[in-house]
Protein backbone atom coordinates (compact mmCIF):
# COMPACT_ATOMS: atom_id res chain seq x y z
CA UNK A 1 0.00 0.00 0.00
CA UNK A 2 1.24 3.45 -1.24
CA UNK A 3 1.57 6.34 1.94
CA UNK A 4 -0.68 8.56 0.92
CA UNK A 5 -2.15 11.92 2.61
CA UNK A 6 -6.26 11.64 3.20
CA UNK A 7 -7.40 14.34 4.43
CA UNK A 8 -7.16 17.51 6.85
CA UNK A 9 -9.93 18.05 9.77
CA UNK A 10 -10.74 20.79 11.73
CA UNK A 11 -11.53 19.76 15.19
CA UNK A 12 -13.49 21.76 17.65
CA UNK A 13 -14.14 21.35 21.06
CA UNK A 14 -16.24 24.40 23.31
CA UNK A 15 -18.24 24.42 26.35
CA UNK A 16 -20.80 26.10 24.75
CA UNK A 17 -23.08 24.89 21.28
CA UNK A 18 -21.31 25.54 18.21
CA UNK A 19 -24.02 24.22 15.72
CA UNK A 20 -24.31 27.52 14.53
CA UNK A 21 -20.41 27.60 13.54
CA UNK A 22 -20.83 24.50 11.65
CA UNK A 23 -23.83 26.12 9.85
CA UNK A 24 -21.54 28.77 8.94
CA UNK A 25 -18.22 26.56 7.78
CA UNK A 26 -21.11 24.27 5.96
CA UNK A 27 -21.75 27.81 4.14
CA UNK A 28 -18.34 28.20 2.78
CA UNK A 29 -18.06 24.35 1.94
CA UNK A 30 -16.71 22.86 5.48
CA UNK A 31 -18.97 19.79 6.06
CA UNK A 32 -19.70 18.62 9.95
CA UNK A 33 -18.34 14.86 9.90
CA UNK A 34 -20.10 15.21 13.57
CA UNK A 35 -21.51 18.10 16.29
CA UNK A 36 -21.95 16.32 19.23
CA UNK A 37 -22.62 17.65 22.71
CA UNK A 38 -20.72 14.81 25.39
CA UNK A 39 -21.97 14.18 28.50
CA UNK A 40 -18.87 16.00 29.82
CA UNK A 41 -20.83 19.39 29.05
CA UNK A 42 -18.73 19.93 25.91
CA UNK A 43 -19.39 20.71 22.38
CA UNK A 44 -17.23 18.23 19.93
CA UNK A 45 -17.09 18.64 16.30
CA UNK A 46 -15.19 17.60 13.16
CA UNK A 47 -15.14 19.30 9.63
CA UNK A 48 -13.93 18.44 7.12
CA UNK A 49 -13.76 19.96 2.96
CA UNK A 50 -16.17 19.07 0.49
CA UNK A 51 -13.64 18.71 -2.43
CA UNK A 52 -10.49 16.62 -1.34
CA UNK A 53 -7.28 17.21 -2.79
CA UNK A 54 -4.01 15.84 -2.92
CA UNK A 55 -1.88 17.97 -0.59
CA UNK A 56 -3.19 19.51 2.75
CA UNK A 57 -2.41 23.35 1.45
CA UNK A 58 -5.85 23.46 -0.11
CA UNK A 59 -8.00 21.96 2.40
CA UNK A 60 -6.87 23.63 5.04
CA UNK A 61 -6.66 27.19 3.02
CA UNK A 62 -10.06 26.64 2.47
CA UNK A 63 -10.97 26.15 6.03
CA UNK A 64 -9.37 28.82 6.46
CA UNK A 65 -10.85 30.77 3.94
CA UNK A 66 -14.45 30.27 5.90
CA UNK A 67 -13.08 31.16 9.79
CA UNK A 68 -11.50 34.36 7.70
CA UNK A 69 -14.98 35.17 6.86
CA UNK A 70 -16.78 34.95 10.43
CA UNK A 71 -18.56 38.01 11.67
CA UNK A 72 -17.90 39.45 15.09
CA UNK A 73 -20.04 36.78 17.00
CA UNK A 74 -18.57 33.82 14.99
CA UNK A 75 -15.30 35.40 15.99
CA UNK A 76 -16.38 35.36 19.38
CA UNK A 77 -17.82 31.92 19.76
CA UNK A 78 -14.82 30.77 17.61
CA UNK A 79 -12.67 32.20 20.50
CA UNK A 80 -14.59 30.28 23.04
CA UNK A 81 -13.23 26.83 21.54
CA UNK A 82 -10.65 25.56 23.79
CA UNK A 83 -9.43 23.01 20.90
CA UNK A 84 -9.25 23.90 17.55
CA UNK A 85 -7.16 22.17 15.48
CA UNK A 86 -6.33 21.29 11.65
CA UNK A 87 -5.59 17.72 11.99
CA UNK A 88 -3.85 16.29 8.70
CA UNK A 89 -4.53 11.66 7.97
CA UNK A 90 -1.87 10.06 6.07
CA UNK A 91 -2.34 5.85 5.24
CA UNK A 92 1.13 5.19 6.16
CA UNK A 93 1.82 1.66 3.52
CA UNK A 94 5.32 0.34 2.25
CA UNK A 95 5.49 2.12 -0.73
CA UNK A 96 8.05 4.90 -1.36
CA UNK A 97 11.06 4.98 0.41
CA UNK A 98 10.26 8.86 0.59
CA UNK A 99 6.45 11.05 1.01
CA UNK A 100 6.70 14.47 1.87
CA UNK A 101 3.93 17.08 1.84
CA UNK A 102 4.46 20.92 2.90
CA UNK A 103 2.47 23.78 4.25
CA UNK A 104 3.58 27.20 3.08
CA UNK A 105 4.18 29.40 5.78
CA UNK A 106 1.30 31.63 4.27
CA UNK A 107 -1.01 28.94 5.59
CA UNK A 108 0.80 28.62 8.67
CA UNK A 109 0.32 31.83 9.84
CA UNK A 110 -2.92 32.45 8.48
CA UNK A 111 -3.73 28.93 11.08
CA UNK A 112 -1.94 30.98 13.72
CA UNK A 113 -3.47 33.72 13.35
CA UNK A 114 -7.47 32.46 14.00
CA UNK A 115 -5.68 30.49 17.24
CA UNK A 116 -5.41 26.96 15.36
CA UNK A 117 -3.32 24.45 16.31
CA UNK A 118 -1.83 21.57 13.76
CA UNK A 119 -1.66 17.87 14.69
CA UNK A 120 -0.67 15.17 12.55
CA UNK A 121 -2.54 11.50 12.22
CA UNK A 122 -0.34 8.37 10.77
CA UNK A 123 -2.86 5.30 10.30
CA UNK A 124 -0.88 2.26 10.01
CA UNK A 125 -1.76 -0.17 7.49
CA UNK A 126 -3.49 -3.16 8.66
CA UNK A 127 -4.24 -6.54 6.85
CA UNK A 128 -7.43 -6.90 5.59
CA UNK A 129 -9.61 -9.58 7.51
CA UNK A 130 -12.11 -10.54 4.95
CA UNK A 131 -13.47 -6.57 5.41
CA UNK A 132 -12.88 -6.34 8.60
CA UNK A 133 -10.12 -5.08 10.68
CA UNK A 134 -9.00 -6.70 13.85
CA UNK A 135 -7.53 -4.50 16.63
CA UNK A 136 -4.95 -6.66 17.89
CA UNK A 137 -3.39 -7.25 14.44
Amino acid sequence: MPIRYLNTDLDLVAPRDITELAALLEAHGVRALQVTHAEDSCWYAVFETEEQHEEPERNMSAMLDAIESFDANARALWSQCTLREFNIGYDCGDERWAFNNGLTNTTLQRAAAVGASLRVTLYPERPANNGTINENS
